[in-house]
């Protein structure tokens, strides 16, 4: 019995590794880089490339959303396109469609976490990193709470509050916008509870959202005054820029629809009880008039559950965010900060921030420079600084020519500064 567990055991440690199919490169990968596409067990379409010159870590990205359709295998051959820097510094590279749309941190940090199982079984690298943007900063964040594996990660741009309270202010938004607008729902049509984010069996399309925002507030350059007014009491109270004021409504309408009919069962998480709202040209008939309700502690407590992070952090973690953030306000990185600190982990945090005003990509000059601070801290000890960093990107932009916008002196106010607490 132990010569044929022996020979067992070496057959499955000499086994060759399957690889997935090859497969074109996205426009911006460098030439001499080898990409792989595939699926996996659980539905998750996949992309990898691996560089000429590869320095042998691997980077396994966690995209941002959630998108709401089905996946494809675009997402993540658009996502390696963006990142292509990644593979230019000389990092492996790969990233997950997730198995499904729609919510679930949990389910997409498993879904990233298998991603680097199979694809270090392939390539066996010697260092796995984690990249995490926008929500997908929030589920890498979670997946290194969860899994092991990983030696370091990069979040950008991340929506680090959680579910929990990352998404008050599209609350907010909804709620001020209906007691203006009046028109999501019309008073002719089926009425709902604003937490819905749709009625049941709606087929309202982003098209027809859009159409109704217009009808009630406008366009630039041709808004009456009453639309103008209208408008500037929205982004004054909810503190949200009018270029994304439509994402962040389409948001709190088909997002919150996927989060509380399919993931929650038709149950409550969100609340804004206790909220005063403030800004408007008439404060007090906004706060008398304005729809309220309270949270289901359950449906709030499993949406936590999924989302929300404890900061219990054990790699070095670096964060980059745009002070001028239009999509995942800056002050998600002090929730961030106040859960690592609370953990004791303070030390395996460093965050950095940019004089930009952007959510999707940073400059290729930021990243490299980031990665490569990230890189030295995680090999050799020297912890990640953001003066530092500031530094160095010029002799990365010598080489893309894409700016470099670091601010080290800056440091976000509270959360809360941001978005209105609640009871």
């Amino acid at each position: 019995m132990n010569v044929l567990l022996a020979f067992a055991l070496t057959a499955s440690l000499t086994s060759p590794v399957h690889l997935p199919p090859t497969a074109p490169c996205p426009a911006n990968v460098p030439a001499g880089t080898t990409c792989y596409e595939g699926r996996d067990p659980n539905g998750a379409y996949y992309t990898i490339a691996v560089p000429k010159k590869w320095n042998k870590t691997l980077v396994v990205h966690s995209h941002g959303g959630p998108d709401l359709g089905d996946p494809t295998p675009e997402r993540t051959r658009d996502d390696l396109n963006r990142w292509s820097v990644m593979v230019k510094e000389g990092y492996a590279w790969a990233g997950t469609s997730y198995r499904r749309g729609g919510y679930g941190t949990r389910m997409a940090a498993e879904d990233t976490d298998n991603l680097r199982k199979m694809v270090s079984a392939m390539l066996k690298p010697h260092k796995v990193y984690i990249h995490g943007q926008s929500w997908g900063g929030n589920v890498a964040a979670k997946t290194i709470e969860l899994y092991k594996g990983f030696d370091a990660a990069l979040l950008t741009s991340g929506v680090m509050a959680g579910g929990s309270r990352g998404y008050d202010y599209r609350v907010d938004l909804r709620v001020v916008y209906q007691y203006y607008c009046g028109n999501h729902p019309r008073p002719s049509e089926a009425q709902y509870p604003l937490w819905q984010g749709l009625r049941p069996g709606s087929t309202m399309t982003t098209a027809g959202l859009r159409g109704r925002i217009e009808e009630c507030l406008g366009v630039a350059g041709s808004r009456t005054p009453e639309q103008q007014q209208k408008l500037n009491d929205i982004l004054t109270v909810t503190k949200i820029p009018e270029e994304t004021l439509n994402s962040h409504l389409n948001f709190a309408t088909f997002t919150f629809r996927d989060i509380v009919h399919l993931r929650l069962g038709d149950r409550n998480p969100f609340s804004n009880t206790g909220v005063v709202y403030k800004g408007s040209h008439d404060d007090k008939a906004l706060n008398a008039g304005v729809e309220r309700f309270a949270a289901d502690p359950a449906a709030r407590a499993e949406l936590a559950y999924d989302s929300d992070l404890t900061g219990k952090i054990d790699i070095p973690v670096l964060s980059v965010h745009a002070i001028g953030d239009p999509t995942a306000f800056v002050e998600h990185e002090s929730a961030y900060r106040d859960v690592v600190t609370k953990a004791g982990r303070w030390y395996n945090l460093v965050q950095t921030f940019t004089t930009e005003a952007t959510h999707s990509a940073f400059s290729d000059s930021e990243y490299a420079a980031a990665m490569q601070s990230l890189e030295a801290w995680e090999k050799w000890g020297i912890r990640s600084n953001a003066f530092l960093i500031a530094a160095a990107c010029p002799s990365h932009d010598r080489k893309y020519g894409t700016g470099c916008f670091y601010n080290p002196w800056y440091k976000p106010k509270s959360y809360e500064s941001r978005v209105a607490p609640r009871e």
